[in-house]
């Protein structure tokens, strides 16, 4: 089985920075080193830079410089176009790709290249027009400006990588090695795609999605009323918190609360609740060797069956898997004090919460404005 060829896109040839090279290094790893005994022909790899080769430099370059003989022409006519990544500039400051490697990426789908892009080479898809109406996926640190930008993609920040056939999307980093052993185990098969990933000496196919890795912590506000009220709830998230007792502290009715705080954060005061809540759950599994039981109770998410029944829907993975995930390196020092938190505890649980141990979704608890 012949699995082709692959053209890796090199947006920028002279003053590389030296933290995208990860994304760059990884099909050239994949891709690029024959495995005969594994495969034979191997995949034949090629690195096609939207420069001109120029050999000049200036001091104000930072990074590496890189030549390669393949342009932006030899995209057309490859089975797979990857594209690892796109300058910061572009997706920062809004810079213009260049219209020639748009043109290119447009002319390689036409002659029926496989397209992929990892981390933020989505963007480079999406200005081509490759990944209108389809879902798709990058780092979840700039998957809100990818839709902001392009409405007409299906952004999901959830996932380690979209597979839409002969479009593919990665989220950062390591998650495009994910994707090219995801692109070998469907060009060569899964015995060949997991002895490939022994030799990486990483795992064939990891779970969950990038769900575990996004940063759920309170987001930043120039709401004067709102700011304290969000702060006093993250205090208090073992209490039977609703929103008609946040909209009273922060003097407001809660209807307006709610138009208020979805205005500010993006979300509904409900759901605002249950991403603090699952960000609590998140750093006492990292920080401490609490039970799960009693993680639960501390994070306001109950018992450690609705605990494992939020986290497995939101997160894609449970706590036991999350903790072995990320193990217990320094105590946060941002979360209040156990021994406050438990000394009232017993009060607490006989206020708006029922004896049964079967999983109570926060909806049943909580109202929602």
């Amino acid at each position: 089985m012949n699995p082709g060829s692959v053209a890796v896109v090199v947006t920028e040839e002279i003053g590389v920075p030296s933290w995208d090279l990860y994304e760059l290094s990884i099909p050239c790893t994949v891709f690029g080193k024959p495995q005969p005994d594994l495969a034979d022909p191997w995949y034949d790899l090629r690195l096609c830079s939207t420069g001109k080769g120029r050999q000049d430099s200036s001091p104000a370059d930072t990074g590496l410089s890189l030549r390669t003989r393949y342009g932006l022409d030899d995209l057309v006519g490859a089975d797979t176009v990857i594209v690892p990544s796109v300058p910061d500039p572009c997706v920062d400051e809004g810079r213009p790709l260049p219209a020639a490697l748009i043109t290119a990426l447009r002319r390689a789908h036409d002659a029926g290249a496989r397209m992929v892009s990892l981390c933020t080479g989505a963007f480079a898809l999406a200005e081509a027009g490759l990944l209108d109406g389809r879902r798709a996926t990058a780092h979840w640190m700039h998957t809100a400006q990818l839709a902001e930008r392009y409405p007409k993609v299906q952004v999901d920040d959830s996932v380690l990588y979209v597979d839409d056939g002969d479009v593919l999307t990665s989220a950062g980093l390591t998650a495009g090695l994910d994707l090219c052993l995801h692109l070998v185990r469907r060009d060569l098969g899964a015995r060949v795609a997991n002895q490939l990933a022994r030799r990486m000496v990483v795992p064939a196919h990891r779970r969950g999605g990038q769900a575990q890795f996004i940063d759920l912590s309170v987001p930043a506000t120039d709401d004067k009323n709102l700011g304290p009220v969000l702060d006093w709830a993250c205090a208090h998230l073992d209490q039977p918190l609703t929103v008609e007792d946040l909209a009273q502290r922060a003097a407001m009715s809660p209807r307006t609360f709610h138009r208020r705080l979805q205005a500010a954060t993006g979300t509904t005061p409900l759901q605002w609740l249950l991403s603090q809540r699952l960000g609590r759950a998140q750093n006492l599994l990292e920080s401490t060797d609490l039970s799960i039981e009693k993680i639960g109770e501390l994070s306001g998410l109950g018992t450690a069956n609705n605990l494992r029944h939020h986290f497995l829907k939101q997160i894609g993975v449970s706590p036991s898997h999350y903790r072995r995930t990320f193990p217990r390196a320094v105590p946060d020092s941002s979360l209040p004090p156990l021994g406050d938190r438990a000394r009232d505890g017993e009060d607490r649980r006989r206020i708006g919460r029922g004896a049964s141990d079967a999983p109570v979704a926060p909806e049943a608890t909580e109202a929602d404005g």
